[in-house]
């Protein structure tokens, strides 16, 4: 059996390798890829930029050339054609007093400990720096974070990202989990990885032996599309899920993957069966080279209110957008209110007009 560190060997990061892949694809599924999707030439410029990596047990899901799938992980020429999008547009170099590390909330920060993902996703909104040299993460870094949380009691959660931890080798992460455990006024510690989904076999019961040790620990993992919830990444988030580790998901709305309300129901009670609570449904950042992700913030809302009051309450995520320039995450929901005074009036998730009488002392 392949260890997980075999399976990232064997990734595809070339336009050759892609081609390689594409030609058993037209083989195995006699489909004839979609000549706009082939141009090798544009894909080697686009990695020259934003790197591609996609591992061997992600690239098995994907079918045929332009699904979902592909989507996320296939670069695509409207990366470098991107006239809306900037750089850093949730400004967080601007609010890091210390490198890789961003204080964008009072009582929490963001703390970024690895550059590298196990596939790196055409969306990613760190995509001009993560699984490149601009990304420098190194002993040092991790001792000014560590440092800086020491120094600023009024942080009393971490958020780890990058890049993701759990790529990380096991003693790192334990090394890691233990020096930010030695901080009194920090109590909880947050885990962003996206491993669960796009490597699952990462998931050992070491690494989970290991992260038990360090509760109250929460991850949230990033799934967008039922057909990434396989028998792996079950039983992935299950042994996460046994060791008392909540799971949570955080989903960007993404044109031509999941926008559409069908897509997004099946995702969000799947989510439920594997034992992740459904946490938010993120608009896409306006991250340079994604811009032909973006749906508009209406299509988003439409979704919500074709979920709210239709599935288990357990399933609906909080739409938002995370404001430009560190503005900080803005809930975007579906308007039922119709009217506000002596009494409220309302429409509930049906359409049926409700009214409810206000209190006394109602503003």
């Amino acid at each position: 059996m392949k260890t997980w560190q075999n399976i990232l060997g064997d990734s595809i990061t070339s336009a050759a390798h892609l081609k390689e892949h594409l030609d058993q694809l037209e083989t195995e599924f006699n489909a004839a890829p979609q000549p706009a999707h082939l141009d090798i030439t544009s894909i080697s410029r686009i990695i020259a930029t934003y790197p591609m990596r996609i591992n061997s047990y992600y690239l098995q899901l994907i079918k045929k050339v332009g699904d979902p799938l592909w989507k996320q992980a296939v670069p695509d020429a409207a990366e470098l054609l991107d006239p809306v999008c900037i750089e850093d547009p949730l400004g967080e170099e601007d609010l890091s007093p210390v490198p890789n590390l961003v204080h964008k909330y009072p009582d929490r920060v963001l703390f970024l400990v690895s550059s590298q993902c196990a596939m790196y996703c055409r969306f990613c909104t760190r995509k001009r720096m993560v699984g490149t040299g601009k990304m420098i993460i190194t002993q040092e870094t991790i001792a000014a974070g560590l440092d800086y949380i020491r120094r600023h009691p009024a942080v009393r959660e971490v958020l780890l990202s990058g890049g993701d931890p759990l790529l990380l080798p096991d003693a790192q992460i334990d090394y890691l989990l233990n020096e930010l455990r030695t901080i009194p006024t920090l109590k909880v510690i947050r885990i962003g990885t996206r491993v669960p989904c796009t490597l699952p076999m990462r998931i050992t019961p070491e690494l989970v032996a290991i992260l038990k040790k360090y509760h109250p620990l929460y991850i949230n993992t990033h799934f967008n599309h039922p057909a990434e919830i396989t028998p792996q990444s079950s039983a992935a988030c299950n042994l996460l899920a046994d060791a008392g580790i909540p799971l949570g998901c955080q989903t960007v709305l993404l044109k031509g993957v999941n926008d559409n309300t069908e897509i997004m129901r099946e995702l969000l009670l799947k989510l439920l069966e594997i034992r992740v609570k459904p946490y938010y449904l993120f608009q896409t950042d306006l991250t340079r080279g994604t811009n032909h992700f973006r749906t508009s913030t209406a299509a988003g809302i439409k979704i919500m209110r074709s979920l709210i009051g239709h599935i288990s309450g357990l399933a609906i995520p909080t739409f938002a957008l995370d404001g430009p320039g560190g503005m900080g995450k803005i809930p975007l929901t579906p308007d039922y209110i119709l009217s506000r005074g002596d009494n409220l009036i309302f429409e509930n998730f049906r359409g049926d007009i409700c009214t409810y009488p206000e209190s006394g002392d109602a503003i």
